[in-house]
């Protein structure tokens, strides 16, 4: 399963959803405006000045993942920002009413670090992933993630 939770190239916030059989939860852990950023997000991302994010998806008390969002604020649409800034909905949901594409990057091991350093979660780069996501404009947001055991949750049978 982890295989193909690490190719989809989809909204992973649906595919939790699905998963986890409704909704799932968002926790921001961290979010602000930055201007100092890894090297690795100067070189994909446009403009000086980045919403850094750090979030969970959970569901029934289980993390299903973590995810450490870099978001380029030069072009991005006002509605968009302010969405994003409130904290209150996953970033696969806003991006349905962006035109989007995903590529795929290569590991970068200071995004992982960063992540894990604030979640507190165990390290794994067999679970990780890292993309950019890019609109008709340009490159937008560049996110690692981390698919957590959670997402294998076991259903609580009946009278549990």
């Amino acid at each position: 399963m982890l295989r193909l939770l690490l190719a989809q190239d989809g909204s992973t916030t649906r595919l939790c959803e699905t998963i986890a059989g409704g909704p799932v939860s968002l926790h921001v852990l961290e979010q602000r405006i930055v201007q100092a950023v890894p090297a690795e997000v100067r070189a994909v991302l446009p403009g000086a000045s980045f919403i850094e994010r750090i979030t969970c998806l959970a569901a029934h008390g289980q993390v299903l993942m973590d995810n450490l969002s870099y978001i380029a604020l030069e072009g991005l649409p006002e509605d968009v920002q302010r969405d994003l800034e409130a904290g209150a909905m996953p970033i696969g949901h806003l991006l349905s009413r962006l035109w989007v594409r995903r590529t795929f990057l290569d590991a970068a091991p200071v995004l992982y670090e960063r992540l894990w350093g604030a979640v507190g979660g165990l390290p794994d780069t067999d679970a990780s992933r890292t993309y950019c996501i890019v609109t008709p404009e340009g490159p937008r947001m560049l996110i690692a993630e981390t698919y957590r055991r959670g997402m294998l949750m076991r259903r609580p049978a009946a009278g549990d």
